[in-house]
């Protein structure tokens, strides 16, 4: 079976609105970068308590959230769980170098996952992700 290049790769089928929830620089800026190149545009949280602060806050109303599971002060579990007793309806994936735990990754989707996926996060593992989610 054949596979898309980058540059093969199609965009998302609409504008996505989406919050990056990562403690690492590194990640939020290469998640951006992916966000962008596939035409959507992001925010993003340090942590978890930040993202939980922008909706109580009246933050945008997010598509989507990728949401990091090992953060300081609020972590990925924790927030995922708080987000939806808020009734936050976005979203949320799970972006993690856990994700091939099963244990550690049934605890994220308890949390009120719509998705985890492994890092590294790239556009080939997103864009089905998302046109599937937004199709359901």
């Amino acid at each position: 079976m054949a596979t898309k290049s980058m540059g093969d790769i199609e965009k998302i089928k609409k504008k996505l609105n989406v919050l990056i929830v990562d403690d690492d620089p590194l990640n939020l800026i290469i998640h951006e970068k992916i966000i962008k190149a596939i035409g959507g545009i992001s925010q993003t949280a340090n942590n978890g308590e930040e993202a939980v602060l922008i909706h109580r806050d009246g933050g945008s109303s997010f598509d989507l959230i990728l949401m990091d599971k090992e953060m300081p002060e609020r972590d990925g579990v924790s927030t995922t769980k708080k987000l939806r007793e808020m009734e936050v309806k976005s979203m949320i994936v799970g972006v993690t170098s856990l994700a091939d735990n099963e244990e550690e990754r049934r605890a994220f989707m308890e949390a009120g996952l719509n998705h985890c996926l492994a890092k590294p996060l790239t556009k080939d593992k997103i864009i089905p992700l998302i046109n599937q989610l937004m199709d359901a």
